[in-house]
């Protein structure tokens, strides 16, 4: 079966991410849009999962749980896991190579970690768009590592994409998919052995993709999806 979805969304607790991007009017946009599934990938942490989980589940809209990872060279990686407290679980191992540099908020914005009735509960302090202390060879090791899937992240815009970042994708890599942005057009580069995600990045709700981006999967479930990415 296919399904629609948008498997990349950040909430209000990347810097970056609009304050608007609660738990709730994520998966109330989503459900507007008639999205079937979504991910929430914010900046190296997992900590607002639980809440966009707990709305998910009552809205039926499905949440692959994911993170966006900022590589040593300042490339971005996406880590999708099968649950939530695998999520988590890896979180907490990122936030032990994430540098202690404090997160300014009237600079970068603020970093607020919610409940799923959209109550703040916390704010993190360090900066979460810091680049770790892995290489992106070192970022594919751990996410596979701690039972995740690896992607990198718009590959072909901006300079936290891999070949811009990089100038090319290294091959001593394993990905299970490559995230394209349709923003920008794709270099000349061969891809054809890979899966294809398209999704929004969305910062904001309006953002939030059309349900344009279908991907086949066997059940409509977290485990349905994870599978699919990983060509299972």
């Amino acid at each position: 079966m296919n399904i629609f979805c948008d498997l990349h969304i950040h909430s209000c607790l990347s810097p970056c991410g609009d304050m608007l991007m609660t738990p709730n009017n994520i998966v109330g946009m989503a459900f507007i849009k008639q999205l079937d599934a979504i991910a929430v990938c914010d900046h190296n942490t997992a900590e607002n999962l639980p809440a966009v989980k707990e709305v998910a589940d009552m809205m039926g809209v499905t949440l692959l749980p994911g993170m966006e990872l900022t590589t040593k060279e300042e490339a971005h990686m996406l880590a999708y896991f099968p649950d939530v407290d695998s999520a988590l679980c890896f979180s907490r191992l990122v936030h032990e190579h994430l540098p202690d540099i404090r997160n300014r908020p009237e600079f970068f914005g603020r970093q607020v970690i919610m409940n799923g009735q959209d109550e703040e509960v916390g704010e993190e302090e360090r900066l979460l768009i810091s680049a770790l202390d892995w290489s992106f060879e070192e970022c594919e090791k751990q996410i596979h590592l701690h039972g995740g899937l690896c992607v990198p992240a718009h590959i072909n815009r901006g300079s936290n994409g891999v070949l811009n970042a990089l100038g090319f994708l290294p091959g001593g890599a394993s990905y299970d998919a490559l995230e394209i942005s349709d923003a920008v057009a794709m270099p000349p580069i061969d891809i054809s052995g890979y899966r294809t995600l398209r999704s929004s990045d969305a910062h904001y709700l309006e953002n939030i993709l059309e349900p344009t981006f279908q991907l086949e999967v066997r059940e409509k479930s977290t485990q349905g999806i994870f599978d699919a990415i990983a060509g299972r």
